[in-house]
């Protein structure tokens, strides 16, 4: 297939890009760049694509494409809430928009990158399929669930949207992300020899790797219509279903010496959330999630002292937050976040 993948040099897109492309599918990127240089180690090979914001894609960018993987997004909490109007004009109103006009091409699948945290007031222990109550409690959260909301009345005999909703993502990427919690905690532990959880730790988080994600995204795209069409997939595993101090447990067997404190200073997280993830595996036999939150740990360890990941890349660069505040407060954000 000839695939558009939005948000290529993005932190999963730059993982997911060489595994479509492996599987024998023409891959054309899409992006704004504004993480683009976020790189720690080699930089990588990034499919032909366009330099575009997701708000200004034309009609004639979608001709010839077959299917869409659509990740580009402004990604995870803080973030979303940073300015809130952005957050639904670029993640619901800019994603329906590619959708219209991905059908209206003749793009035959559309893969939406959604969350796991459109369960995220779930609570308790008990796990949550597909068909639970959505129950966002963040900006970024709630526009996930209004495109899908959206999509699924685009749906038609020719037109096949599929959502995505990703477990919490972790591991190694050419372009890092420090602000999810898995590396986020590795990297402190790295680079202080200290593992801090402000919370009480007893949140459930459902955590899944880069790569287990990009597998699932190419086995959707792959799979017969009536298989995925309109449907909702968790993706991820049960195995990763792990409590933030279990996560940081997993950190201090990775980094040996560093001090392991849950502090409980912020109280306890609204956000907590055991996920079933049975329902992709029925749909797209022999797809499996393989990385546990362990090998995960080692890997990101290993990574960060290989590459030589510094504090300040640590806490500005590959935190997204932090850099799109200095790049407003410097001037240098007005054209990739506009008003």
């Amino acid at each position: 297939m000839r695939i558009l993948l939005t948000g290529h040099q993005g932190y999963l897109g730059s993982v997911m890009a060489p595994v479509l492309s492996a599987a024998g599918h023409e891959v054309i990127g899409l992006d704004s760049g504004l993480f683009a240089d976020c790189v720690l180690g080699p930089a990588p090979g990034d499919p032909p694509g366009h330099a575009v914001d997701l708000r200004d894609v034309t009609p004639d960018l979608l001709s010839g494409i077959d299917a869409v993987a659509h990740l580009a997004a402004l990604s995870n909490d803080p973030l979303g809430s940073l300015a809130p109007e952005l957050t639904y004009d670029i993640n619901h109103h800019a994603s329906v928009r590619l959708a219209r006009l991905a059908r209206d091409a003749g793009v035959r699948r559309f893969v939406y990158a959604s969350t796991c945290s459109v369960y995220g007031a779930s609570g308790g222990d008990d796990l949550v399929n597909e068909d639970a109550p959505l129950k966002p409690v963040t900006p970024y959260a709630e526009s996930k669930v209004r495109v899908e909301d959206d999509l699924v009345n685009l749906a038609d005999d020719d037109f096949t949207p599929v959502f995505m909703r990703n477990a919490t993502a972790f591991g190694f990427s050419p372009r890092l992300r420090a602000d999810i919690v898995l590396n986020n905690l590795v990297g402190h532990a790295v680079l202080t020899g200290r593992i801090l959880v402000m919370s009480d730790g007893t949140p459930w988080r459902p955590l899944v790797h880069a790569l287990d994600i990009a597998e699932a995204f190419l086995r959707v795209l792959e799979a017969p219509r009536d298989d995925v069409h309109a449907r909702a997939f968790n993706v991820g595993t049960e195995h990763n279903n792990v409590t933030v101090a279990e996560i940081a447990a997993e950190v201090a067997e990775a980094v040996p010496g560093a001090e392991l404190l849950i502090t409980g200073e912020a109280g306890n997280d609204p956000r907590s959330y055991r996920v079933d993830f049975a329902r992709l595996r029925q749909a797209v036999p022999g797809y499996e999630a393989r990385w546990t939150v362990k090998a995960g740990a080692a890997e990101l360890a290993d990574a960060y002292r290989a590459h030589g990941l510094t504090q300040h890349d640590f806490e500005r660069r590959f935190t997204r937050l932090a850099r799109l505040s200095d790049r407003r407060s410097e001037g240098t954000i007005s054209e990739e976040l506009r008003p």
